[in-house]
């Protein structure tokens, strides 16, 4: 019988939809916006598809752990730290001295990229870890693509290679003011099966890359429907969108701009749903996390499946310059809510220059 250790940040990803871009030392705001936990029932979609299997569960009590095996249909656990309430980084660290202490063959967690660090601090490369993805950003190599593909790497771990994966820091508050300041934490032993384990994030700055993004902005500028609401997520791409079009984007959250105007900056869900409320003929413009692949559910989950719904899936925009999409063979959306991800289908059309665009496969990981 396999030994796993098994913890969950209960705040992390709180801050996506309400418009912080993370959740580390803001999770009183985040509430205070109309936050919702998510990272339980991220995990819970994991952990129930585990049911049956021959695997002993160590873990921590109540909501960092406890409840979701038992929400789960899990109930062969074993609690080997009581962590104080509410959490902090320092009882993940504790929680998984105590795994590595119990001999556990594997750490499974359930966070972003500040539990991922956390995790990394205690383990180190003595045994392999695997996040299910439930924070904002998640930027490290670290996590599974989506709940789904972490029970099937959970399942076949110890029979599939590990491979040297990174653990990324990123400073938020350098983030939340619209910088992306992000340095290598160090390399965490991963299982990975291709389409199943996510990449880590690259930064494209070349000459080249900016020609490019000028020539996209360009081509959506002339391509804009009067009176209809766009929504512009998060990314330098979509930002140029913004300035050929004389407006001063956020270039790490999500704006609403019509008729040349933006009515809403570094929007939260809720502002969204209400613009979208009246006005209903939309679209949305995203740009794949470079290397990840990630169009939806990393770094933009303002733009929630209930957005999605009301402005509808054909009216998502897709943009990339040609050298983020040669490093980024394969897109994923993980937005949430399964069945949408679904509804996608198999490609997506990739705007990747002035009238020209690549048709890229998505990858369902069910």
């Amino acid at each position: 019988m396999r030994r796993i250790g098994f913890l969950v940040n209960p705040i992390a990803g709180m801050g996506g939809a309400v418009g912080l871009a993370g959740t580390d030392g803001q999770a009183a705001e985040a509430l205070r916006r109309g936050a919702v936990p998510r990272s339980a029932d991220r995990a819970v979609q994991a952990l129930s598809a585990l049911r049956g299997e021959d695997i002993g569960w160590c873990t921590c009590s109540a909501p960092m752990g406890e409840d979701v095996l038992a929400a789960a249909g899990l109930d062969r656990s074993t609690v080997l730290y009581q962590p104080a309430v509410p959490t902090s980084a320092a009882d993940t660290r504790a929680a998984c001295r105590a795994f590595l202490a119990a001999g556990v063959d594997l750490v499974v967690f359930c966070g972003g990229d500040g539990t991922a660090r956390d995790v990394f601090d205690a383990v180190g490369r003595e045994v392999p870890v695997l996040g299910i993805p439930a924070g904002v950003k998640m930027y490290s190599a670290v996590f599974a693509v989506n709940p789904a593909a972490a029970a099937d790497l959970i399942r076949r771990a110890g029979d599939i290679p590990c491979r040297d994966s990174e653990v990324m820091d990123v400073d938020e508050e350098a983030y939340r003011s619209g910088r992306l300041t992000a340095r290598l934490y160090g390399y965490a032993c991963v299982p990975f099966v291709p389409e199943r384990t996510q990449g880590g994030k690259q930064i494209f700055e070349q000459q080249d890359e900016e020609r490019a993004k000028d020539d996209i902005a360009a081509f959506i500028g002339e391509i804009m429907i009067p009176d209809t609401l766009y929504v512009f997520g998060a990314g330098s791409t979509t930002a140029r969108i913004m300035e050929r079009l004389g407006l001063a984007p956020t270039l790490l959250g999500v704006d609403a701009v019509r008729n040349g105007e933006v009515l809403a900056r570094d929007a939260d869900e809720r502002t969204l749903l209400a613009l979208l409320d009246e006005h209903p003929r939309a679209k949305i413009v995203v740009s794949p996390i470079g290397a990840q692949g990630f169009v939806l559910g990393r770094g933009n989950q303002q733009i929630s499946p209930a957005v999605l719904r009301k402005v509808g899936l054909s009216n998502l925009i897709v943009v990339a310059t040609p050298g983020k999409l040669t490093a980024t063979p394969l897109l994923y959306v993980d937005s949430g809510d399964a069945a949408l991800d679904r509804e996608v289908g198999d490609s997506l059309q990739v705007v990747s220059g002035y009238r020209i665009a690549q048709r890229k496969r998505v990858v369902q990981a069910d």
